[in-house]
């Protein structure tokens, strides 16, 4: 079996662990979310926070800064001193390989980052297409904005 496969079982039968990176910043229009437009599965084709899942062996602080550098670009996540928002569960019909596939359950730790008026990120990668500072409730709003990430703008 190989390496894929081994891990669509497990995505399959068991829950994944992943983090979420909410970052938060003082705009215009008052606060504001930064948000990712999804290339893949799940939450394809949807405004989503930045996050992914922490591999084995791998703590969720190490998670933090590899999601960080692999998704934004940023190096040092921990000198913007990410607070712990909580627990979060979401649940997809699809998983990363396709609906005939099965669903994905994550156990999802939230953190938020305040960062500076004027933060910016430069970077996407390959799950992202754009990303885009929202106003918190014109994405509170926005059925373009996935339903979980909905979830943690109350909060903010």
């Amino acid at each position: 079996m190989s390496e894929r496969e081994q891990f669509l079982e497990r995505v399959r039968s068991m829950p994944l662990v992943s983090v979420d990176l909410v970052f938060v910043r003082e705009g215009r229009a008052g606060r504001e979310v930064l948000l990712g437009y999804r290339t893949n599965r799940p939450a394809q084709h949807s405004w989503f926070v930045p996050g992914g899942r922490i591999m084995k062996d791998e703590r969720r602080l190490d998670a933090l800064t590899r999601v960080a550098r692999r998704e934004l670009g940023i190096e040092d996540i921990h000198a913007l001193q990410p607070g712990f928002l909580g627990p979060f569960e979401h649940f997809y019909p699809d998983c990363f390989a396709g609906e005939a596939e099965g669903s994905t359950h994550y156990v999802v730790l939230g953190y938020r980052i305040d960062v500076p008026a004027d933060f910016e990120v430069q970077a996407t990668d390959d799950q992202h297409t754009q990303l885009r500072w929202w106003p918190i409730e014109e994405a509170l709003a926005s059925p373009e904005v996935h339903r979980y990430t909905r979830d943690y703008l109350p909060l903010l």
